[in-house]
């Protein structure tokens, strides 16, 4: 029995969920990748008969479209010119800068603009390709903010919907983009735009009402009919974006996984105190600030090996983006020099790992650690900071969580800290390492029944029914009928 051609569901993101990987037989095989928007996406995938559209991340033509798991993989091509301008150039040296904060310079290249509304374009084609007739469209993040308005073009009978899932930035740092009028227009070709917190989606009305001069009210967006096309209305909400707590939850419950833990703390000289910091190595995530207060900690003598050890995994990410580059060198100079300053043979002060790891590893490590440090300068949620209260199934650890986080915003009983306040970033680690034992058990079962009752699924419910909805809110919706 042939596939069907046509989905009724379809979700669009920069990559599709699976990764290429050549076995020592030659043979190509398809893994689940381990990012957080697969795993936030695989739980709203299962039981749906729906297509995912993206890029498979090698560039040049793209695989023939596939079945993998029960899910249409529908690949885009993306050749090498433009992995370099719309990928590693327009999508994260001109965007990611911009939203967040500006923490590196944006460079603008005409160039990449236009590598991005080309594979934007792309992009719109396929999905119009695999969309049934009055299909759901779900378009994810920063490297498709074109996509809304050029699928409504190609296919007005769709419903459109489009998820930040980093933060969008105010008004006076989007108006340095070149483009800021094209990319709102592209936004606004969706039905809903759902954001991680309010401020961001507060962030774009006003960025629709100072650069487009349309009319905002609350949560909505009006456009004014042109050429012919009647008037639309907008709806920009927050829809924070969670964990699968009951999957992770499960996991870390598993005698393996546990076992694991215990495994991992041994090999480290089993610490007192074992510090853990997991993150794309990326300039945003506040590395170096957390090793600044670490170091200063151990010269100050308040902390000092092998009674505390700290881990940091630094996944490798866009490694030939200029600033990723620099980072890299930084970080690993530091923790160079805080071993050499602090470290004994068989006992370094900083256990550092460049590479990535499943989410079994994962899961032990979150088990393990008694303090996460979650330091970013700016972040959309931080998916690693809900992943770690998950895990803590024993009610241990205690989350130090930057206020500049989305997942600050829900997860309230944290140790929370400003990254760019060192001194105080240091008070916070040393409260979160010396609270009582029982009080952070308190905590931590508070910030579990957040999680719990604001998981993944809780996520993508909200985000469909106000999709559905929009312009109204879901539960105007039903008072009306």
């Amino acid at each position: 029995m042939a596939r069907r051609t046509t989905f009724d569901f379809v979700i669009a993101a920069n990559r599709l969920p699976v990764d290429r990987v050549v076995g020592p037989d030659g043979e190509v095989e398809w893994h689940r990748s381990p990012g957080g928007l697969v795993t936030a996406m695989d739980s709203v995938m299962r039981g749906r008969d729906g297509a995912w559209v993206g890029w498979a991340g090698d560039t040049g033509d793209a695989p023939e479209p596939f079945d993998e798991a029960g899910m249409w993989l529908h690949p885009v091509p993306v050749s090498a010119e433009e992995g370099e301008q719309y990928y590693e150039g327009f999508s994260n040296d001109t965007l990611w800068p911009i939203y967040h904060d500006v923490i590196v310079p944006a460079r603008f290249r005409r160039v990449w603009w236009q590598a991005y509304e080309r594979v934007n374009r792309r992009f719109a084609e396929a999905i119009a390709e695999v969309a049934a007739k009055g299909a759901v469209v779900w378009v994810h993040d920063y490297q498709l903010q074109l996509v809304p308005a050029m699928v409504r073009e190609l296919r007005p009978d769709v419903r459109i919907g489009w998820f930040d899932h980093i933060p969008f930035p105010p008004v006076e740092l989007f108006a340095q983009l070149p483009w800021r009028q094209q990319l709102l227009t592209g936004l606004l070709g969706a039905d809903y735009l759902g954001f991680q917190r309010q401020a961001d989606a507060q962030n774009f009305v006003r960025a629709c009402r100072q650069h487009l001069g349309a009319s905002t009210k609350g949560e909505t967006v009006t456009l004014p009919s042109d050429e012919g096309r009647p008037q639309r209305t907008v709806r920009a909400s927050a829809v924070p974006i969670s964990v699968d707590f009951e999957g992770l939850d499960a996991l870390a419950r598993t005698p393996e996984v546990q076992e694991r833990a215990a495994e991992i703390r041994a090999s480290l000289g089993s610490p007192k105190t074992l510090l853990l910091g997991v993150d794309r190595l990326d300039y945003t995530k506040g590395i170096r600030h957390r090793l600044k207060a670490y170091e200063e900690l151990l010269a100050d003598g308040r902390l000092s090996t092998p009674d505390v050890t700290f881990v940091q995994v630094a996944t490798p990410s866009r490694e030939r983006v200029e600033a990723y580059k620099q980072l890299r060198t930084e970080v690993e100079t530091t923790v160079g020099r805080i071993n050499g300053n602090h470290g004994a043979i068989g006992s370094p002060a900083v256990h550092y790992l460049h590479q990535s790891y499943p989410r079994e590893e994962m899961a032990a490590l979150f088990l393990a650690a008694d303090v996460m440090l979650v330091t970013p300068l700016r972040d959309g949620m931080n998916l690693v900071a809900k992943e770690y209260v998950t895990c803590r199934h024993d009610n241990g650890g205690a989350p130090v969580l930057s206020e500049f986080t989305g997942a600050w915003h829900e997860l309230h009983q944290a140790f929370v800290c400003n990254p760019h306040d060192i001194e105080g970033l240091k008070q916070t680690i040393l409260r979160a390492i010396g609270t009582e034992a029982k009080d952070k058990e308190r905590l931590m079962r508070a910030l579990r029944r957040r999680v719990a009752d604001h998981d993944v699924r809780v996520w993508a419910d909200r985000f469909l029914a106000n999709l559905e909805a929009a312009p109204e809110r879901p539960e105007r919706r039903r008072d009306a009928s």
